[in-house]
């Protein structure tokens, strides 16, 4: 036969097929998610996701020092406070978790990268992610909480903020509270395209912060829509966002294909809970290969167009990385 075109050339080893790789993934653009909780001497696994753990502040530089030594130098800080209202007010607090372990982390580890979610769910009394007006979370009467928020939170020492709420107009809102507080330079990661998902269902037994009553299909995203999605992100990009991020990644890499042929941002994913937990029960069934699922999970994500990735695997991926079992 005779055959000109043969693919099969650029396959022929190890080497070569490294050396034509058209997706490649570094640790820089890896970013580990972080429970912190109020206490002392905590470091508690979390039931549904195996390997991860809620700490105290006093455990936490323990961890900090682990994601270092692993080569991950970004970490996303979710808050799990004592107290919650009605208006998530230890969201705000000077003095709340996450500001605590933002000082003290900086404290001890300065050359991290830190990222906070920006939301008032793990905080409120209800579990929805605004205030409420009866059983409806009002939009605008939350936009000024998220911003003093996103501001406590810089003030405290984060290099980034990443509203995750949802709401109508919450990126501007952010980017002018920063702006007048002299914080100009302080980019936001956008939660901009995040579907009211079941992936999400460890999450929320991880940072206790599932609803009271309903739902939160009337602020996140049908999974059935696209162009809304699409509408979402350049919504947020018109508004300020200096990232954009889809979430969950798995099921939705379609929206990071096409948002990041539609845009000039960096696009995030976020590999969530559900994903973790997924994959954590089936390899302890003995079902699948942990490693190589969790190797071709990031490989997919980068190659629709990822240029950052929230995982719970972040120190295995670094870790696999070092040892050219992907890159």
């Amino acid at each position: 036969m005779d055959l000109i075109q043969r693919p099969r050339r650029l396959r022929g080893s190890e080497t070569l097929r490294k050396m034509v790789r058209e997706t490649r993934i570094d640790k820089s653009s890896l970013i580990y998610p972080l429970f912190v909780k109020e206490g002392t001497g905590i470091e508690e696994e979390i039931p549904s996701m195996e390997g991860q753990y809620r700490y105290s502040v006093d455990r936490l530089p323990y961890e900090l020092e682990r994601l270092q030594k692993a080569g991950v130098s970004s970490i996303m800080l979710f808050g799990i406070p004592d107290h919650k209202d009605e208006v998530g007010s230890g969201a705000y607090d000077e003095y709340g978790i996450v500001q605590k372990a933002l000082r003290e982390a900086r404290r001890q580890f300065p050359d991290l990268y830190y990222i906070t979610d920006v939301c008032m769910c793990e905080y409120t009394s209800h579990g929805h992610c605004g205030v409420l007006c009866g059983h409806e979370v009002e939009n605008d009467a939350t936009l000024d909480l998220l911003a003093k928020t996103a501001l406590s939170h810089v003030e405290a020492g984060a290099d980034m903020v990443a509203p995750s709420d949802m709401m109508d107009g919450r990126v501007r809102a952010i980017r002018e509270c920063l702006d007048k507080a002299g914080h100009k330079e302080t980019p936001i990661m956008s939660y901009a395209v995040k579907y009211a998902s079941a992936f999400y269902g460890p999450f929320r037994d991880a940072a206790g912060s599932a609803p009271s009553f309903g739902d939160r299909k009337s602020y996140q995203m049908d999974y059935h829509n696209r162009r809304e999605g699409m509408k979402e992100a350049l919504t947020d990009i018109e508004e300020g966002a200096d990232i954009i991020m889809i979430k969950p990644a798995m099921s939705y890499l379609d929206m990071v294909s096409e948002v990041s042929k539609a845009t000039n941002v960096p696009i995030a994913a976020y590999s969530v809970s559900g994903e973790y937990a997924m994959v954590k029960a089936a390899a302890k069934m003995g079902w699948i290969d942990e490693e190589k699922i969790v190797c071709e999970m990031a490989a997919s994500a980068y190659r629709a167009g990822v240029n950052i990735y929230l995982t719970y695997y972040a120190k295995e991926l670094a870790r696999f990385i070092d040892e050219g079992r992907i890159g």
